[in-house]
């Protein structure tokens, strides 16, 4: 194909926008909507603009200027995250996922835009084996589609820098409220499990919304007893279902959270 995709939107011509709209087309449905220079990756979207409606809000969480941080992508899907990361001057950004539609959308939109970010096929329960640290570690939408989601929760954890942030996002139900857990409870207590309020994450044992992988889904206060029963500090909280988190505690005499819990020693 003859058209330049890294060239300015303005030297697009409408056969080029056709072309583009057709590779992308080829690439499957799109669950990231992505402006690539005028065509849109997702325009039907049942949610809108997504995910531009939560990046609205979460954007502010980050500095304009990353100044060269380093960023990985958990559940990276087709790379929105990791675009907007990279467009605010960050340096290696990094995006994992296990869908290879994802990781081929992510790619073809990353090249398309001219970005230099890496995409590599990963289970999030393998991030704590890639090498190194990042400034930035993004966990969006992904915790309520594990089986296993605070020994995943725990491997990402690993993964961010002394100084880093964690970015962390969940789809959440039933109260919305904060909850001030007691530091035990009496055995015959009951009445607490009854209370709205209080930390839980509904188990989906079939399907929800036509999706199989929704596996638990909680509350306010249970994803932010989560994120501190990791070790993780919440810092701030700038959209409903969105946590920015520093991992103050997540470490013991020199051992992570996660290495304490697999040897019996937590």
């Amino acid at each position: 194909m003859a058209t330049n995709l890294q060239a300015s939107p303005l030297a697009f011509s409408e056969n080029d926008k056709n072309d583009l709209a057709k590779q992308i087309s080829e690439l499957g449905d799109w669950f990231h909507n992505i402006d690539l220079h005028g065509v849109r990756t997702a325009p039907q979207h049942f949610l809108g603009d997504y995910p531009h409606v939560k990046w609205k809000h979460l954007q502010k969480a980050f500095p304009e200027d990353l100044n060269g941080g380093s960023v990985l992508d958990v559940g990276c899907n087709a790379g929105f995250y990791s675009i907007a990361l990279k467009r605010r001057n960050a340096g290696r950004v990094l995006g994992v996922d296990v869908d290879d539609r994802y990781l081929s959308q992510g790619e073809f939109a990353a090249k398309t835009l001219g970005l230099d970010i890496e995409f590599q096929k990963r289970s999030v329960y393998q991030v704590d084996e890639i090498p190194g640290q990042f400034d930035w570690v993004l966990f969006l939408g992904v915790f309520y589609h594990l089986r296993y989601p605070l020994l995943a929760l725990d491997k990402v954890i690993t993964r961010i820098k002394p100084g880093g942030k964690l970015i962390f996002q969940t789809m959440l139900r039933g109260s919305t409220k904060e909850y001030a857990a007691q530091d035990d409870y009496d055995f015959w207590d009951s009445s607490i499990f009854s209370e709205p309020d209080f930390p839980c994450a509904y188990f989906i044992e079939k399907s929800y919304s036509k999706d199989q992988t929704n596996w638990f889904i909680p509350n306010r206060s249970g994803a932010e007893a989560m994120l501190r029963s990791s070790g993780l500090e919440i810092v701030d909280h700038p959209e409903s279902e969105t946590w920015v988190c520093e991992p103050k505690s997540a470490h013991r005499d020199g051992r992570s959270i996660l290495e304490m819990e697999l040897d019996g020693t937590l």
